[in-house]
């Protein structure tokens, strides 16, 4: 597909510089939404809803962490009349935090809370169905019959929220998709999006309009092109601008959940899109609320940025993923996954030991090296070359000069900033650094001639990723199948930072298709920590982008007061066991609302059923029910070896 307009892109205002889109503004409570009011931060509590005194203090430490808006799930009449006693004791201890009920599956929970709180989160998927996994063919008359039952169930729930001036969030999510909507657009983005439609329409309908909408998955690229599609769809209905919530659900904990969601919230931020921001950690709620706003406050630095060329001729599909088609260069580019590329140019003396924070370990007593799965592909040692032969799983890259005049030219490979100066190439592989902001447009005449040169792209915009991506569209535009590395480069940051500039700056482009390598490069002379965290934040941020999986994925999700069992012990626990489990992707839900739909990615799950016992899936599939927490882990893996994807760790005998 090629867009011959920008303008015509329209899930964003602009695809070479930050805008906001403008959205409807949407009271909740004292604190609107939307519209031109700053982008809002918020969580959930994990706390059971029917412990009041605990669920303030929670609320509290929340909103002091910085949440404007504070979630509590309802899952039955009983927590939803509690939400009254909740409410009433923080207004008395002087927090006037508006208070959002989760619903899922219960209605008359919905109508209830919407007469206590300032807002409502339903779910399309099972508000007014019970999801079964199961096929079921609808002839447009049965289809139009299920929608005409749908509003019948959901309009209540409208007069209520008019009445009290409640707010609603439609909040979908890609693993509880109803089965009529399963049958007619299938496990798709597109269907997540009419979900929420079916919804809207009745909504509008009925003249109600205090909306916001979610689509939310633990895929961050189907979750991006899910809200990307759903306000291409509200233009092209007519239908209101109305805000967005954006979020990864069940986005994991520590780094794997920091890099995927700024992966995912980070890539529509950049978009211009989204009011409103919560992420979804496996921690403790009030951890959330800084991590989101390091995401946030970034936005305002985006205004400052140079004027960038706009795209004409937009050949990106923003809907559906679609690598960009590159010539194949030694082992970048075409069917490789994307490579990484460990920066120790500003390191004096590169050590052997010094190898281990990217994943290269020299055992001096076998006198050999292992890799791990977080292995760097080739390490930039700059103008200080290395001095001891590198493990057969690592290349150098050096720049230009040096190479040139080094013995071994033929296994190092050089990195070329002047096209004036270079007298020779390498037989194999050349790596050619360009500035997106400022170039030589005979650079392009250059590259349609190569056949073994690799791009390393780099902006130093404060919008990077708007001029990085004009450049390689003008590269596409031209035919040229270069393979491209990103290249990003940072100033000394927290660890959190780190993360989710980097994901937010390299995961925009990978989720989009562009990339075919990484590298992270400190500005300053940076700690073997420094380095691991670079290697590390790479490897997850191509895991992330579902471009290069190294490592097991963990999809679990951030407790709620509906959770029935400790999800952070639980999750260490199974990491403890399954963290060697390559490619293998483990669904942790701490109860039936969270799983199996929520963990439709996964391929295996353990799902809290009821007190002390858990129900283990494959797939969507229930295997067994009622299974004591204490055998539960043993049974999972008992599960993941019948089912051929258990290996043993390194160094254990099977």
């Amino acid at each position: 597909m090629i867009i011959k307009n920008q303008r015509m892109i329209s899930y964003c205002n602009s695809l070479t510089e930050y805008s906001r889109r403008k959205t409807r503004e949407v009271f909740i409570g004292d604190i609107p939404l939307g519209g031109n009011n700053p982008i809002r931060v918020q969580s959930m509590t994990t706390i059971d809803t029917m412990d009041t005194m605990g669920s303030v203090e929670q609320t509290l430490r929340m909103v002091e962490a910085g949440c404007e808006y504070v979630r509590i799930t309802a899952p039955s009449i009983k927590e939803a009349q509690n939400l009254e006693n909740i409410k009433n004791e923080l207004r008395k201890r002087g927090c006037n935090v508006p208070l959002v009920a989760d619903i899922h599956f219960t209605p008359n929970a919905a109508e209830l809370a919407a007469t206590i709180v300032e807002k409502v989160r339903v779910n399309p998927g099972n508000y007014a169905d019970k999801k079964k996994f199961e096929q079921i063919e609808y002839t447009d008359q049965t289809y139009a019959d299920e929608i005409r039952r749908i509003e019948d169930k959901f309009s209540p729930l409208v007069e209520i929220c008019k009445k009290h001036g409640t707010a609603m969030r439609i909040g979908t999510n890609h693993g509880s998709l109803s089965d009529r909507i399963m049958s007619r657009y299938g496990d798709t983005p597109l269907g997540m999006v009419e979900s929420a439609l079916e919804f809207i329409r009745i909504c509008e309908l009925m003249d109600y309009k205090d909306l916001v909408i979610s689509m939310k998955s633990s895929n961050p690229q189907v979750m991006v092109q899910a809200y990307r599609l759903l306000v291409n769809k509200l233009d092209e209905e007519g239908l209101e601008p109305y805000p967005l919530h954006l979020g990864v659900t069940e986005a994991g904990e520590a780094e794997d959940g920091r890099i995927k969601s700024a992966v995912g919230i980070g890539t529509l931020l950049e978009d211009g899109l989204g009011d409103t921001v919560r992420v979804s950690l496996t921690e403790e709620p009030e951890v959330e609320a800084p991590v989101a706003q390091i995401m946030v406050d970034r936005l305002s630095k985006k205004s400052n940025q140079s004027k960038i060329e706009s795209i004409e001729n937009y050949s990106i599909h923003p809907f559906e993923y679609h690598r960009r088609s590159t010539e194949e260069v030694l082992n970048f580019g075409h069917e490789n996954v994307p490579r990484v590329i460990a920066d120790f140019s500003k390191v004096e003396e590169v050590k052997p030991k010094d190898l281990k924070a990217i994943g290269h370990s020299y055992l001096p007593e076998l006198d050999k090296w292992g890799m791990n799965d977080l292995g760097a592909d080739y390490i930039y040692s700059g103008s200080n070359p290395i001095d001891f032969m590198l493990p057969n799983g690592l290349k150098e890259v050096m720049d230009y000069e040096g190479w040139q005049s080094c013995s071994d030219q033929r296994n190092k490979f050089p990195l070329i900033t002047d096209l004036q100066k270079v007298e020779s190439f390498h037989e194999k592989l050349n790596f050619i650094e360009v500035n997106a902001d400022n170039y030589d447009q005979t650079i392009f005449g250059l590259l349609e001639k190569t056949t073994n040169t690799v791009l390393i792209l780099y902006s130093e915009q404060s919008h990077a990723t708007a001029s990085i991506r004009r450049f390689v569209v003008e590269l596409m535009n031209r035919n040229i199948q270069v393979p491209v590395v990103l290249k990003q480069v940072y100033p000394e940051l927290t660890e959190d930072e780190l993360m989710i500039y980097a994901s937010t700056d390299a995961g925009t482009l990978y989720v989009d298709g562009i990339g075919d390598g990484i590298m992270l490069s400190p500005n300053f002379k940076p700690s073997v920590d420094t380095l691991r965290l670079y290697n590390n934040t790479a490897f997850g941020i191509l895991q992330a982008a579902r471009t290069r999986i190294t490592k097991t994925e963990y999809i679990s999700c951030p407790s709620c007061g509906r959770t029935l069992f400790d999800l952070q012990e639980t999750t260490a626990m199974i990491r403890k066991r399954t963290d060697h489990l390559k490619g293998v992707k483990i669904g942790i839900m701490g109860c039936i609302v969270n799983g199996p739909g929520e963990m439709a990615d996964a391929d295996f799950g353990y799902v809290g059923s009821g007190k002390g016992k858990i129900t283990l899936y494959k797939g969507q599939e229930v295997v067994k029910r009622s299974v004591p927490s204490e055998r539960a882990l043993d049974e999972l893996i008992d599960l993941i070896k019948e089912h051929g994807k258990w290996v043993e760790p390194e160094g254990v005998e099977a």
